[in-house]
């Protein structure tokens, strides 16, 4: 009986030592599995061609009355993201924007006021969930400088706009598809203002403070290192 008792428990042991053995060779087959389906991660870089639309959401107060009206703009842009930590990447685009603006409604009525041209480096910190191939969206945080230049004045003489910083939210996804290459979806929004002074050979200069809180979508392929 002692004999029978002593079989069993030695059986069972090995039965245990079996599944524990089973379990954690499983465990560690999920883990290596998931190590190679993470395509994002620290040191990786992201290079994306994309098409950018900014597309100004403008309020403004002018010392002639009315309001400033400034066009959205579609162009190219360079997209670049380094990853400092598996789930943390650090974002730069590089590209600018030309548009058409006006002031309507003023005590000289509608007046044409040329365009310019908007460079809005802008540096982000964003956070990816999904970091494997498929669908991998992220969210974001950055500040710009954005300069103003090669103005056209339209109907007036000469006109400026001030630079400066600004602040953008951001939202997006990749879907990766490959250990190399992707589609992105992205769209900021920024806080953004400038000072404008016109000179429309009045006695005194025209002033503007424009809130041009632009909302930027882009849409791309691109490029992991």
């Amino acid at each position: 009986m002692d004999n029978y008792f002593s079989r069993r428990k030695s059986i069972s042991r090995h039965i245990s030592v079996s599944l524990v053995c089973a379990v954690t060779g499983l465990l560690s087959a999920i883990q290596v599995s998931a190590d190679d389906n993470v395509i994002k991660k620290q040191g990786a870089w992201l290079v994306g061609l994309k098409v950018l639309t900014l597309g100004p959401s403008e309020r403004s107060v002018t010392s002639v009355g009315g309001e400033a009206k400034v066009s959205s703009d579609t162009v190219p842009e360079l997209d670049i993201r380094y990853f400092l930590t598996d789930n943390i990447a650090l974002e730069t685009i590089l590209g600018y924007t030309k548009h058409e603006v006006s002031a309507v409604e003023t005590e000289y009525g509608d007046v044409n006021l040329g365009s310019t041209k908007v460079l809005p480096p802008t540096l982000s910190l964003q956070y990816h969930f999904n970091r494997g191939l498929g669908f991998s969206p992220y969210v974001g945080a950055g500040i710009n400088y954005t300069f103003f230049f090669d103005h056209d004045p339209g109907d007036a003489l000469d006109i400026s706009y001030e630079d400066g910083f600004g602040f953008a939210l951001n939202a997006g996804f990749d879907y990766v598809f490959s250990e190399r290459h992707y589609l992105n979806v992205d769209i900021k929004k920024y806080t953004l203002s400038t000072e404008v002074s016109i000179d429309a050979g009045l006695e005194q200069l025209v002033d503007a403070s424009v809130d041009l809180d632009p909302l930027a979508i882009s849409v791309g392929y691109g490029w992991i290192f």
